[in-house]
């Protein structure tokens, strides 16, 4: 691999972005995940459980991989900025602070159509969230451990989760974190 100038991990792949927006990608394929050789003028990528997607320069999103849900069917996004996967949903974050989002939607983790002024998303396990412009969060999805109870979540700058965790961790302006979901080994 050479002239790479962002890497990401997926659970058992790895992606590389060229700097002439072209991809590269190694590892367990069975999904097809990477299968990425044609890419091109990609931006931005993110590598999932099984899946890849990229954020190409016009704001278009391509995706490979394991789509038993659906959660490659990003071909008709635009205008998006930011992509977040969970093992079987992929959020777009769309540059006017509007979000979509395809896959699996059962316990309702893709019911973000109505959100606006979304800065930046995140996906937990089962779960969506955003961080409105204004410093508050919504989430969306599976509840079980309590990890989407945010409403009353104010002057938050950052949120963190990752598409196996069943907890979710915020950072405030005033520089104290918040957390919810399962506290298994007093992580929240």
């Amino acid at each position: 691999w050479e002239d790479v100038v962002a890497i990401a991990a997926g659970k058992s792949h790895i992606v590389g972005l060229r700097a002439d927006g072209t991809v590269l990608a190694s590892g367990d394929n069975l999904f097809g995940q990477c299968k990425v050789s044609g890419w091109k003028e990609i931006v931005s990528i993110q590598a999932g459980g099984s899946r890849t997607v990229g954020i190409k320069r016009d704001g278009t999103v391509v995706a490979s991989g394991r789509n038993n849900h659906g959660q490659c069917n990003v071909s008709e996004w635009r205008n998006i900025i930011s992509v977040a996967m969970g093992d079987l949903h992929t959020v777009g974050l769309r540059s006017d602070g509007t979000v979509v989002a395809v896959g699996y939607n059962e316990d309702g983790r893709c019911d973000v159509s109505d959100w606006m002024d979304v800065v930046a998303i995140a996906v937990g396990n089962g779960f969506t969230v955003g961080l409105r412009a204004n410093g508050t969060v919504v989430a969306v999805g599976n509840d079980e451990n309590g990890q989407c109870r945010v409403s009353d979540w104010d002057h938050v700058v950052a949120v963190s989760t990752d598409m196996f965790s069943l907890h979710l961790a915020a950072l405030r302006s005033d520089g104290t974190v918040l957390a919810t979901g399962c506290n298994e080994d007093g992580r929240c």
